[in-house]
């Protein structure tokens, strides 16, 4: 669990040196450009971190269940091989995928405004500035969005169903309160990132958007 807590932790840091930075040098002066290399270079990190987080929180549900349905068995389903193992895949299959929405991207042309409607180089807001057709970006978002929030939440919502049914037969009423701290801290923040994902990146464009000329 602290394996994967720190990998997580990486994560986190990152997103924030990703964005910040530049955020607050906005902030602080009103010279707020970035180039195109930064700005394809801002989109590619961000979408391997976040993937990454995605495969990390499955990986921790599992982890989770093997702790509780295979107690004895656990160092051995879980050795420190099977970790490397676990983390090589998650963080090659951010890379990869991110890698995908970049080379997408580079061969869209440009022809303005050069105006990102977003405090980062975020990638909805940077093919929105595209003058050609962007539909095959949209799908490989939408199938990407599939793959990493549909299909992982699914697994997690299975192994997590499985936990409590577990949780609930356990007689002794100091275990079950371990159990349900364990794993409603990550049920919570499973909830919140994967449903704010699935909002973003899923639902339709004339759902999310606000209509502000009233």
């Amino acid at each position: 669990m602290y394996f994967f807590l720190s990998s997580l932790t990486v994560i986190d840091m990152s997103y924030a040196s990703i964005n910040v930075p530049k955020m607050l040098a906005n902030l602080v002066s009103h010279n707020r450009v970035i180039s195109f290399v930064n700005c394809l270079m801002q989109t590619y990190l961000f979408q391997a971190f976040a993937q990454t987080d995605y495969l990390i929180f499955v990986v921790m549900s599992y982890d989770q269940y093997v702790a509780i349905f295979h107690p004895l068995h656990y160092s051995v389903i879980m050795s420190w091989r099977v970790f490397v193992v676990l983390a090589a895949t998650f963080w090659a299959c951010g890379s990869l995928l991110a890698l995908v929405h970049v080379v997408l991207i580079l061969r869209l042309p440009f022809c303005g405004p050069h105006k990102v409607n977003h405090f980062y180089c975020e990638i909805l807001s940077v093919l929105k500035l595209a003058c050609a057709d962007t539909g095959l970006n949209q799908l490989v978002i939408f199938a990407a969005c599939v793959f990493l929030l549909v299909g992982p939440l699914c697994l997690v919502l299975v192994s997590y169903t499985c936990i409590l049914f577990t949780i609930l037969r356990i007689q002794s009423g100091e275990g079950c309160r371990k159990a349900f701290s364990t794993c409603s801290s990550h049920l919570c923040v499973v909830g919140l990132f994967f449903g704010c994902a699935i909002v973003v990146y899923m639902v339709p464009d004339h759902i999310n958007e606000t209509n502000f000329s009233e």
